[in-house]
């Protein structure tokens, strides 16, 4: 088994630009690493073209032809990371919870148009839900590594999806990300409910939620049994219940079923994709809506990101809590889910407390 030992080992496959990708699960210590040197990672345009495939995945918000869905196919057994539990006892110097970082006030005046735009059609009635994201960018230092941040991510978000991954086509990008779209194995299959989002009371999960909190959960959960359903899948629901993730709670639902065909992965991806959590209700209406009022360009923020193996075991997450790295830059993104009662002040308080979860790790 090859076996990776150093920061700088990890960072080489950045710097070369190599197709790789580096993960931790949560509650697990052990670290993945996959990469394919001798040829092009495997391009696909459509989510249906996943069925029957195994890999590590990157997909967008929107599939186009600049971003397409990027599959990283096996090539060679896993390479592991020397000494994973050593590292995941050491001590890093993180970021006082207190630390506060500024906003560009321009950024704060381009949200805030977003936001009235999008709450119109809440307002009319017209939409249930409706996601609206921000990206902000940050000069990167030339001391920063990313498999430094990465690691250290994994200590510090220990309940999350931790990631690093690069190809040529996606650039190189690395969250810590809280939400399932699809796991598991066999005949136990799994997918969540993540919205609502509340700051920890000194560090601790908060006890009360209001009824905003509590409706954006609910027709997230509603959603995704409606779609299993189309399916014949028959899903049992565990929760509501409080979950930390990164820097903020969120309310949580865990569905639990069996896939008819593990081969077509992909169809229940097709039907998954994008969830409510990180688009809106009802979901074509918003999902054009967003499209055509956000601004801006998602990439692979709000995709979804992680392991494909229908013959084997299944890891993947909605590509949240997320950063693009650039030679020159750090892209964060964040985004919340807006119903007819959201305040403004709250909502861009709820993305700068999301933005947090990358923000610390840069200044590592």
């Amino acid at each position: 088994m090859i076996q990776i030992d150093s920061y700088e080992a990890i960072d080489h496959f950045v710097q070369q630009g190599e197709s790789f990708a580096l993960w931790r699960i949560p509650g697990e210590e052990h670290i993945h690493f996959r990469s394919r040197k001798s040829a092009s990672p495997c391009l696909l345009y459509d989510i249906k073209d996943l069925n029957e495939r195994s890999g590590f995945v990157i997909a967008p918000f929107q599939v186009t032809k600049e971003h397409p869905i990027v599959l990283i196919e096996p090539e060679q057994p896993e390479i592991s990371f020397e000494g994973n539990a050593d590292f995941l006892r050491m001590k890093f110097e993180f970021p006082s919870e207190e630390m506060k970082f500024s906003s560009e006030e321009n950024e704060k005046e381009e949200y805030a148009h977003r936001f009235s735009l999008f709450t119109q059609p809440l307002l009319k009635g017209g939409q249930d839900k409706l996601v609206l994201s921000r990206h902000t960018r940050i000069q990167r230092k030339a001391t920063f590594s990313p498999a430094k941040a990465f690691l250290s991510a994994a200590k510090r978000y220990i309940r999350s999806y931790v990631y690093l991954c690069h190809t040529p086509t996606t650039g190189t990008w690395m969250g810590s990300t809280p939400e399932i779209l699809l796991s598991g194995e066999k005949g136990d299959w799994h997918t969540v409910a993540l919205a609502g989002t509340q700051n920890l009371r000194a560090g601790n999960l908060p006890k009360n939620w209001d009824h905003k909190n509590w409706m954006e959960q609910q027709l997230v959960a509603s959603y995704i049994q409606r779609q299993l359903s189309t399916l014949g899948i028959d899903s049992k629901e565990q929760g509501p219940y409080a979950v930390r993730a990164g820097e903020v709670a969120h309310l949580k639902s865990d569905f639990h079923f069996s896939l008819p065909d593990v081969r077509k992965i992909g169809d229940v991806l097709k039907l998954l994709h994008p969830t409510p959590a990180v688009c809106g209700l009802p979901k074509e209406e918003a999902y054009r809506f967003i499209l055509a009022n956000e601004g801006y360009d998602r990439s692979y923020y709000s995709g979804f990101i992680g392991w494909l193996d229908p013959n084997g075991k299944t890891d993947l997450y909605v590509n949240l809590r997320c950063m693009n790295i650039s030679l020159t830059t750090f892209t964060l993104y964040a985004g919340g889910g807006l119903l007819a009662a959201s305040r403004l002040e709250d909502e861009w308080q709820e993305t700068e407390d999301k933005l947090d979860t990358m923000r610390r790790l840069i200044y590592i």
